[in-house]
């Protein structure tokens, strides 16, 4: 049986599509996105994931369930102390400190998103938010996987070996896998085993597939700053 996050995927395929294989991301793939680019891209994610870290804390509070609250408790830290590691020495390498990574200012496609995805979880429950949640975490594990293999590896010479690794590694696949598991224990507690026979199922897909056309505008966003 499909996992809920397969379902919300295939609801509208060319959302995802149009997210996970942009042209920033096959550029990172085969290493040609000019440095410019990646790094205006990377400060502009770090500011992301100091939101995206808050609307996972809004998850346990939404929650009344331990287990519920202990798993994304668990994606707070991961987002924390695992991949926001990349930007802080990626950037630091590249001479921006985190004085400079903290005063980054938010260009309009991060405020779209970030607070799409807070308020999405604000007005609506624990199901609603993780709707919103999942595309970044699930497509960027998708993306990492897919430029690992057809780098092959990648090479330690490849200019995003750094990127690509973070989100291949088998660290950043068990958060997904958590996730995914997360939006099926939360549906079948607040829809039941067949969310696509609710009422709730088109704003489900809604929301998710805006999420992923957000995360397209993010991308569009990362090329602008070339």
């Amino acid at each position: 049986m499909p996992t809920l996050f397969e379902r919300l995927r295939g609801a509208d395929p060319a959302a995802w599509h149009a997210y996970t294989d942009h042209a920033f991301v096959r550029a990172l793939g085969d290493g040609s996105l000019p440095r410019p680019a990646f790094l205006h891209y990377l400060r502009q994610d770090y500011v992301f994931l100091i939101h995206f870290a808050r609307a996972w804390a809004l998850g346990v509070v939404k929650s009344d369930r331990i287990g519920e609250m202990r798993r994304m408790a668990g994606t707070v830290q991961a987002l924390t102390d695992f991949e926001m590691r990349l930007h802080i020495e990626t950037c630091a390498a590249a001479g921006i400190d985190q004085a400079a990574l903290d005063a980054t200012r938010e260009e309009p496609e991060n405020l779209a998103y970030t607070r799409f995805v807070l308020d999405t979880g604000l007005r609506g429950d624990l199901l609603d938010l993780l709707a919103a949640l999942s595309p970044c975490v699930l497509g960027y594990g998708e993306i990492g996987r897919r430029l690992a293999e057809s780098t092959g590896g990648p090479p330690p010479d490849h200019p995003y070996a750094g990127w690509i690794t973070t989100y291949a590694d088998a660290e950043f696949r068990q958060v997904g896998e958590t996730v995914a598991g997360l939006m099926d224990d939360v549906c079948a507690r607040l829809v039941g085993p067949d969310p696509a026979a609710s009422p709730r199922w088109r704003d489900l897909c809604g929301t998710f597939a805006t999420a992923c056309r957000l995360e397209a505008g993010f991308w569009d966003m990362g090329l602008r700053g070339r």
